[in-house]
């Protein structure tokens, strides 16, 4: 008998009663190494002294006071510290409880910037099919997830969306990598000029895109031709680090790699590492100092923004991620993960493409690899590789939709950093014991 409302209604999951490094431990005992952070949340484990600690000494300080009287030291220590890493030109940060609500704070932030302009007939924003920015309404109206946009597409503000950069399904024969990159690229400067460049007030994007595809990342020279759009038109470029941000993928924000600077990007996740909820838009100084001298009041608030013992708990994280060395960590075991991964699936008949960054891997599944034709979506081989899993202990994080929101299988894997060689080891064994069972 339960009366917490569960993701599945037909369905109460087991309980979880205690955390150990990168397992899971149940209310019966079993032990489930987490290969997904979750949600690609829990990038520290599940047992990290340093931040618990941490929260506890700011709960007996001081455990919450509303932004709209006071700020707080930790709030203000990790502000400065999310800022002196940050990509070039952002300067101020802004808290939120967790990634669709940095998501929404980014999208209202843009707006208003134009507002207090005078450019008020910026109106629209253009995103890409496939992407992922959240639950709320305008983060699931920016998204292009067919399949969760579509029982509420009549709520939404709608925008427009372009093509992934989606290598493996995207680039033409014969192309090279950089030409696709470019020509998909260009379809954000065709939406634009169907759209009316100064009607738009932002492009939003993911860096690597997380669940809806499982970790592709854009190709070399991509997201540089993106802000180059951007720039020529006077349109914000938006990136969502949600997913992808704060180490996972090998440094703290995820468009370093991308050599390419945004106007706002959110983050959330790995920056509480699961042990508070906490999320951020960080923006440029220009967009602060605009609203800063006209009617400096950012319209948008959450009662728990800024909360003190969450910017405790993130401030702490960061302390493990930068000085005790785990971002530079996530490197290594990637390349061993990734190592792994290919010598046990690089030629699996149903596995079509083993992609991503460090410790952020996607593997699409495949009804035949050679034609990359999907599994038929039926099937369900997604929901069922899940549970496959999980009976083998391991949380891993399939999906469906991967192609178009309705066809499409694939595997997310976001260990935490913690992640040894031997737990490596166990991953692909018992993923591939999990595969072997559904496939």
């Amino acid at each position: 008998m339960t009366h917490v409302f569960h993701r599945q209604t037909a369905k109460v999951p087991p309980v979880a009663a205690k955390g150990d490094g990168a397992y899971i431990i149940s209310a019966d005992g079993r032990r489930y190494l987490d290969a997904s952070g979750g949600a690609a949340v829990s990038c520290l484990g599940h047992s990290d002294a340093a931040v618990a600690k941490a929260i506890h000494d700011q709960v007996d300080a001081l455990a919450y006071a509303h932004s709209g009287f006071f700020t707080s030291d930790a709030a203000e220590r990790l502000a400065e510290r999310l800022v002196a890493h940050a990509p070039e030109g952002i300067e101020y940060v802004y808290f939120t409880s967790g990634g669709s609500e940095a998501v929404e704070a980014a999208l209202k932030l843009a707006r208003q910037y134009f507002v207090e302009k005078g450019e008020s007939q910026r109106v629209k924003f253009i995103a890409r099919r496939q992407s992922y920015h959240g639950n709320t309404l305008g983060a699931l109206a920016t998204g292009g997830n067919a399949w969760r946009r579509a029982q509420f597409q009549p709520l939404m503000v709608e925008g427009t969306h372009i093509a992934p950069c989606y290598e493996y399904r995207g680039r033409a024969t014969g192309e090279t990598v950089e030409a696709y990159g470019l020509r998909v690229a260009d379809e954000l400067e065709a939406a634009l000029q169907a759209a009316g460049p100064e009607s738009v007030i932002a492009f939003i994007a993911e860096p690597v895109v997380g669940a809806t595809m499982g970790a592709v990342p854009a190709v070399e020279g991509y997201f540089k031709r993106i802000r180059e759009i951007c720039d020529r038109h006077g349109v914000l470029l938006i990136l969502d680090e949600v997913m992808c941000g704060m180490g996972r993928t090998g440094t703290l924000f995820a468009c370093e790699q991308d050599g390419v600077a945004p106007d706002i990007v959110t983050v959330a996740k790995g920056l509480g590492a699961g042990y508070q909820p906490i999320g951020a838009a960080l923006c440029s100084g220009e967009i602060y100092r605009t609203i800063q001298g006209g009617t400096g009041f950012f319209q948008h608030g959450h009662t728990y923004m800024a909360h003190p013992t969450a910017c405790a708990a993130a401030d702490a994280v960061l302390t493990r991620l930068l000085d005790d060395g785990l971002v530079g960590r996530v490197g290594r075991m990637g390349a061993v993960l990734r190592g792994a991964l290919d010598d046990a699936f690089g030629q699996h008949p149903h596995v079509g493409d083993i992609r991503g960054r460090s410790l952020f891997i996607g593997l699409e599944l495949v009804e035949d690899r050679g034609t990359k034709a999907p599994f038929d979506p039926a099937r369900g081989v997604n929901r069922a590789l899940k549970a496959a899993g999980f009976d083998e202990g391991l949380m891993c994080y399939p999906m469906g939709g991967t192609i178009d929101g309705q066809r499409g299988d694939h595997v997310l894997l976001a260990p935490p950093f913690i992640i040894t060689e031997d737990q490596v080891g166990e991953i692909v064994d018992k993923l591939g014991r999990a595969m072997a069972r559904v496939l």
